[in-house]
């Protein structure tokens, strides 16, 4: 596993250069306009180092599964589609139609989704024909919040490497050798880009990265939660907790001013946090603690009683919902907390 682990470092960091290179050759780069942060041309396509990374990685540490085949396609479908974004700029339905095949054939040809949880204080809830679906679901849903937070030099990397070296801990604690390399040698093929990647970045992960570690996270959370407690069913939402707010208020805010559901803004958790005053590598910064701190939140949550969770499960919701009113998630006049405590006074 040590072995693994150097390999796909050394590899990522050798890697990278070379497909900035590439990049630069197929014209692959970011362009400076009113979405964009970066003020200067900055080649994408960087997601192919990761991946082949994450590859070079795994064929050392060769981890005998009958779930890794399934989900390397998957990957495969998944990183195809973010390329031929990052070269073309496909539709979003497009790569919607990509995210909807590489999750099929996880779920369907992989066998993994959720068929039941059971409930904290007796019984159990059967998802019945609503398994495959649900499943579905989940693993698009948080593919594109990586992808949506992928708007800071570093930042999905950084979240990514988080939420993946939690899932490895989570992985010792419930004994699954499998979801341990997995996510260790994810973890260590974004902290070898985040050298090229984190602010200032010389090179930008793209789709190609954003789309297959969206995926990768999605698939090998779920792993280790099949079959669940309800309580365990949270501790995936936790590790992903702050790529999972954004994109819901992404989506509420669209609802409400009656945009799609696809359309871009400038609302998003690193743009809020800009505009509240903190840089872009403090930006940054608070963002990997946030993850830091849910990721911390995931792992005593998994060892606490049925109350204790739900005690957390409380605080960390009030603590969520006085950061959106803060920064202004939701939309400028969204602060009923904040609102209530200002007539109260």
């Amino acid at each position: 596993m040590i072995i693994a682990v150097l390999v796909t470092l050394i590899a990522v960091l050798l890697y990278t250069p070379l497909v900035k290179r590439l990049a630069i050759y197929l014209g692959a780069i970011d362009k400076p306009n009113y979405r964009r942060i970066n003020t200067r041309n900055i080649p994408r396509l960087g997601g192919l180092a990761i991946v082949a990374a994450f590859l070079t990685g795994l064929i050392v540490a060769r981890p005998n599964n009958e779930d890794l085949m399934p989900i390397l396609i998957g990957a495969l479908i998944i990183t195809i589609a973010g390329v031929m974004d990052d070269l073309l700029d496909i539709t979003a339905k497009a790569k919607l139609f990509f995210q909807f095949i590489a999750a099929g054939v996880v779920v369907v040809f992989g066998g993994l989704h959720i068929e039941f949880i059971n409930l904290p204080f007796g019984g159990q809830l059967d998802f019945g024909y609503l398994s495959i679906p649900l499943t579905i679901v989940w693993i698009i849903g948080i593919t594109n919040a990586i992808n949506l937070i992928d708007g800071l030099d570093g930042l999905a990397a950084g979240v990514s490497m988080i939420a993946s070296c939690t899932l490895a801990v989570m992985a010792v604690i419930m004994q699954d050798s499998f979801v341990i390399v997995m996510s260790v040698l994810l973890a260590v093929s974004c902290a070898g880009f985040l050298f090229y990647n984190f602010y200032p970045a010389k090179i930008f992960m793209g789709d190609s990265g954003s789309l297959f570690l969206g995926f990768m996270i999605s698939v090998l959370a779920l792993l280790g939660f099949k079959n669940v407690t309800i309580i365990s069913l949270v501790i995936p939402i936790l590790i992903l907790g702050i790529p999972i707010l954004d994109t819901l208020f992404a989506i509420i805010r669209r609802v409400k001013n009656k945009q799609p559901i696809s359309a871009p803004d400038m609302l998003h958790l690193h743009h809020c946090l800009i505009n509240t005053g903190f840089s872009h590598r403090q930006s940054v910064l608070l963002i990997y603690v946030g993850s830091i701190l849910l990721g911390g939140a995931a792992i005593l949550f998994s060892q606490a009683t049925v109350w204790g969770a739900l005690v957390i499960t409380v605080i960390i919701l009030l603590a969520m919902e006085l950061i959106v009113e803060v920064l202004g998630l939701a939309g400028r006049n969204y602060r009923p907390i904040l609102g209530l405590v200002r007539q109260r006074k």
